[in-house]
């Protein structure tokens, strides 16, 4: 048992460090924030996939961690928020975000359909938590880019939000279902 725990935490490493290493490598970056990413969150979905949720969750939140200092590597706290702005945006934006890739494994029994649905369901709760980030904490209007302006809070950060939450969600179902489904793969992947 014990090889077997130390096992899963020496892999649940690798896959954190991984995904960070994959979340500097942007394949798009939008003019006003946001990037799509080379399939950052595929490494912590598929440790979902392969350990349950329970254990992906406590990974995903030690990426969370990661990404929340990445975040303040990156300017956080010098984006003007106040403190109670920081603190939901700190929770919202990455705390609640990216611990919630953890709930990818939540169907990983069902087949494809599950693993396809489990991936979705995760990958949506991060989107909302972003969205609702944009309507509470940013409440932001306004150009978008190339003059393409939005005056509708609720659909401003729908749309900031969606163009590159949109293309990883799309981008990581593709990305566990095709590991899942090549045989090569798939062996090392059977939880």
């Amino acid at each position: 048992m014990k090889k077997n725990s130390t096992q899963v935490l020496v892999e649940g490493s690798a896959m954190v460090a991984l995904a960070t290493i994959l979340s500097y490598i942007r394949v798009f970056k939008f003019p006003t924030g946001g990037s799509v990413t080379l399939l950052s969150m595929l490494p912590i979905v598929v440790f979902s996939m392969k350990h349950g949720v329970k254990k992906g969750i406590f990974v995903s939140f030690v990426f969370a961690l990661v990404q929340l200092l990445q975040g303040v590597s990156e300017g956080l706290f010098g984006w003007g928020l106040t403190a109670p702005m920081l603190i939901s945006c700190i929770l919202l934006d990455y705390i609640v975000a990216f611990t919630a890739i953890g709930f990818a494994g939540i169907f990983r029994n069902k087949g494809a359909v599950g693993r396809i649905s489990g991936t979705i369901i995760a990958l949506v709760i991060r989107f909302i938590c972003h969205f609702l980030s944009g309507v509470v904490i940013w409440g932001t209007v306004g150009e978008l880019w190339m003059g393409f302006s939005i005056d509708n809070v609720f659909l401003y950060s729908l749309v900031y939000n969606g163009i590159y939450m949109l293309p990883e969600i799309i981008f990581t179902v593709i990305g566990a279902h095709a590991l899942f489904t090549v045989p090569q793969t798939s062996k090392l992947l059977a939880g």
